[in-house]
């Protein structure tokens, strides 16, 4: 028997079914060995080393201590028993370098003592599969020293920089070799926002139409010899023009003064036209990086989404009966090369299905990375006949999604040029001896080709037949050819640089070659679940803290979150990927530093460390007593400090306030609320205690009384999220804490009832039993009988709308609030957002749902991973 061993059991079923019963194919569950993740995890013989925590033998050639992970040993034992069986071992882990290690890793704790081989294999099929049999091969010790080498690297960058962050920031915190310049781009985006100035400028837009009352629009392009601005013609930085003297940027009054005197200069005469053709080729198929952009902007899904379900069409899909295939190849590739047989596939499935002239030609692609292995392919289906409305049935939404983007791409790569017929038209008023130049454009899709199959495919612009020396006369003049019906100014403000998204921060990184296909989603990841980044919408917006970061790093370590010194250690790896590069000297000269530059890691976290101050953000002035405004990094919170701080001058931020909503008006009235809160709003009657309302890291809430000598915590119960601080009084305060309140008993059960206000809104509770009430207001008046008929009925599954809001103002959907199972939310029918919380629902606005309904869409939750657990580790 020879036995077969792949990372995942998705992978091993898929596999087994192209076999037969010579061959066993088993799982070894991912890595099998890694260094150690924390001090408990460090073999007893090393934990005396300075170079232990590291799990690094810097001294001794940068040799890596590996432990075996505990949930891995069982895997491992089993992997053992089931080779006492065999003949012969086959490695048939992923074809990149971290599959090549995974296999070098299973040889050393496995130590088998039959033959070893290892197979590899772009795509999960049956063909595939027989082929990678036919030609084994050893496992590739080059590739397995390159990844080994990316690992040492990773540690050591971490594991230097990230207690430096801890003794200046705050603890827990961690630095990344590629996580770090990933926050660095998100955080000087943001800088650039915030540097931004805006400028204002007005176009002329001329609404024309055709003898048979067809419309089409000419924009104002040219006012004498300038030509009129665009966005890209200013300063970012001063909101100026660059070039005033060729551009020029029309305020209200020129507008409205242009727009009389050119109606005045009726009739206007065409005085150019140009008419050309051009080719629109298809994109190339995808690369993990180009598909996750691409899953991003027309999905919505993120990185980490997109390359798991894209994994699951890989490993293989359930196709009916004993059928199950993957059904596309390897998804971390940067290669966008096509093998033979699925360019001639293609070929086939183009002309059988679109016709001879919808395929000119194989296209084979040059990849453009430098790092790309040629070896690999690019991401296209297994097999092009197999077209999406084929397999739908056997998947799920995710994956016939994904499915369909890949297919569709792979598909047009391999099609014919697209052909437009593209028509500009300059017309031409005279104004004052000037000549003022309104330009239209127009294309006809003379040929789709590719767009046949491609996704966003472009509608046709048509303008009517015109030439040189043709009139445009006014709207009241119905002999002539083509009309002016409207002449109107437009007011435009520029904008400042779009934040990044998920989607477009993997472009950046890949762009400036920083990382590889494996890193790019857990990096995106990596960074949220830090919260050095947050989302907004779909834009990645950095916290304080990673602006904290950001700025300690750059100011005292700017070379290692250098984008270029980042991507020349990219390059240095995969030179030892290629035996170009000794891993060794490569890794000393980045630790150590060498003689000649003196540039090592170690030395400069020693000469920098005295250096470095606690981080402090800059957020302006106040804009009463002109004092510094500053955001510092608490042990727990981040807060807002005025001057020199004290009593009165300083207050926490609340962890959902974003950088950019954080001004010096913002700041000053954080800083009041705390002042004022230490002042009470009166005094319970009950117990005599003062009752206090203040301000938190998560948002307003009231107290009842203080921390006593015992330090045991007041009573808190936080606001309604639609209820301002400044609103509260004493009554208010006091029915808030009066929840949860107790209902009575339940006959049945004898269990308590009661009502209360939590987290995810107000509630009735019986033995930890919950349903939710449509308001806070309920939770004082529901009564016992009501709130045991609402835990009978199991949650409440009745639909009810409470209140209709009307059209929403872009897709024109009914946009309701309804309460059902799990409380209040505002739907348009498609999303669905909570509106739990809020005191009474039905106060919500269309502006206020339509921001809900936006940030429901968007929101994607980041799951963090389980803490291993540890047991005695194994050296090589």
């Amino acid at each position: 028997m020879k036995l077969i061993v792949v990372e995942s059991p998705a992978k091993a079923k898929t596999i087994s079914r192209f076999l037969g019963s010579d061959y066993k194919v088993v799982a070894s569950y991912g890595h099998v060995r890694d260094l150690p993740g924390s001090a408990n995890e460090i073999p007893e013989e090393y934990r005396d080393k300075g170079w232990a925590r590291m799990g690094v033998d810097v001294d001794n050639g940068f040799t890596p201590i590996y432990i075996i992970p505990r949930g891995t040993k069982k895997y491992i034992t089993q992997l053992k028993k089931e080779l006492k069986k065999a003949d012969e071992l086959l490695l048939a882990t992923d074809e990149d370098r971290e599959g090549e290690s995974i296999s070098w890793h299973l040889v050393e704790l496995l130590e088998p003592k039959v033959p070893v081989k290892r197979i590899t294999f772009h795509e999960i099929t049956k063909g595939a599969i027989e082929e990678a049999l036919a030609n084994p091969r050893d496992v590739d010790m080059q590739l397995v020293r390159a990844q080994e080498s990316r690992r040492i690297l990773d540690r050591l960058y971490g594991y230097s920089l990230s207690p430096v962050l801890w003794k200046r920031v705050r603890t827990k915190l961690s630095a990344g070799r590629v996580q770090s310049v990933a926050v660095r781009l998100v955080v000087e985006r943001e800088e650039e926002r915030q540097a931004f100035n805006q400028a204002q400028y007005w176009d002329i837009e001329a609404l024309l139409s055709d003898p048979k009352g067809n419309e089409f629009t000419a924009k104002l392009f040219r006012v004498g010899e300038r030509r009129c601005a665009v966005g890209k013609d200013f300063d970012p930085d001063t909101g100026e023009l660059k070039q005033p003297k060729r551009v020029v940027a029309l305020d209200e009054k020129q507008a409205t003064e242009l727009i009389g005197n050119a109606q005045k200069a009726l009739p206007w005469e065409v005085t150019e036209v140009e008419r050309k053709q051009t080719r629109q080729r298809p994109a190339p198929p995808f690369t993990t990086s180009t598909m996750q952009q691409a899953a991003g902007s027309r999905l919505g899904m993120s990185p980490r989404k997109a390359m798991r379900v894209a994994q699951q069409l890989y490993e293989g899909i359930d196709l009916g009966g004993d059928d199950r295939e993957g059904l596309i190849t390897y998804m971390r590739t940067d290669s966008t090369v096509i093998s033979e047989k699925a360019l001639a596939d293609a070929k086939s499935y183009i002309t059988n299905n679109f016709g001879d002239k919808y395929h000119t030609g194989e296209r084979r692609y040059r990849t453009k990375s430098q790092s790309a292995q040629e070896a690999h392919e690019a991401i296209r289906p297994t097999e092009i006949k197999r077209d999406p409305k084929s397999v739908a049935r056997y998947l799920d939404k995710d994956q016939l999604r994904l499915y369909t983007l890949i297919w569709e791409r792979a598909v047009a790569s391999q099609m014919a040029d697209a052909i437009l017929d593209k028509t500009t038209v300059d017309i031409t008023a005279k104004v004052d001896g000037r000549d003022h130049i309104f330009r239209c454009t127009g294309s006809v899709i003379r040929f789709d080709g590719y767009l046949k199959v491609a996704g966003g495919a472009q509608k046709d612009t048509i303008l009517p037949e015109m030439n040189e020396g043709d009139k445009i006369a006014g709207a009241e003049d119905n002999d002539a050819g083509v009309r002016l019906n409207k002449l109107e100014s437009i007011q435009r403000t520029t904008s400042p640089p779009a934040r990044y998204t998920e989607a477009s921060l993997v472009k950046k990184l890949e762009e400036e070659g920083i990382g590889r296909p494996s890193t790019y989603a857990p990096t995106i990841s990596l960074i949220q679940q830090r919260e050095y980044v947050n989302k907004k919408g779909g834009a990645l917006v950095p916290t304080f803290i990673g602006m904290a970061v950001v700025n300690l790093l750059r100011n005292h370590f700017g070379h290692y979150i250098d984008l270029k010194f980042t991507a020349q250690m990219e390059e240095d790896l995969d030179a030892i990927a290629s035996g170009r590069v000794d891993p060794e000297d490569f890794l000393s000269q980045f630790y150590f530093g060498d003689q000649e530059e003196e540039h090592g890691l170690t030395k400069d976290i020693e000469e920098q460390l005295p250096q470095i101050d606690y981080p402090a953000i800059n957020v302006g002035e106040d804009p009463e007593t002109g004092e510094p405004l500053t955001v510092r990094i608490g042990r727990n919170f981040v807060y807002v400090q005025r001057g020199e701080g004290g009593d009165g001058n300083t207050a926490t931020v609340p962890v959902d306030l974003l950088i950019d909503e954080l001004d010096p008006a913002k700041a000053r009235e954080l800083i009041k609320a705390r002042k004022k809160g230490d002042e009470p709003l009166g005094t319970d009657p009950d117990t005599g205690k003062k009752v206090y309302a203040l301000v938190g890291p998560y948002g307003p809430y009231v107290q009842l009384g203080e921390t006593g000598e015992d330090k045991k915590k007041p009573k808190r119960v936080s606001l309604p999220k639609n209820r301002k601080i400044e609103e509260i009084d004493l009554d208010y305060a006091l029915r808030l804490l009066s929840l949860p309140r107790e209902l009575g008993t339940d006959p049945d059960s004898g269990k308590k009832v009661t009502a209360g206000l939590g987290p995810y809104g107000p509630y009735v509770e019986r033995a930890r039993t919950y349903r939710r009430l449509p308001s806070v207001d309920r939770a004082f008046e529901v009564t016992l009988e009501e709130a045991l008929e609402m835990l009978a009925k199991g949650g409440g599954n009745t639909k009810e709308v409470l209140k209709e809001l009307g059209k929403h103002p872009e897709t024109e959907a009914e946009i309701q609030v309804m309460t059902g199972r799990y409380g209040p939310y505002v739907t348009d029918g498609k999303v669905n957002a909570s509106l739990s919380g809020w005191d009474d629902p039905t106060k919500v606005t269309m502006e206020e749902a339509v921001k809900l309904l936006a940030e429901a869409a968007t929101k994607k939750k980041t799951k963090r991973p389980a803490r291993r657990k540890t047991t005695r580790r194994k050296k090589s």
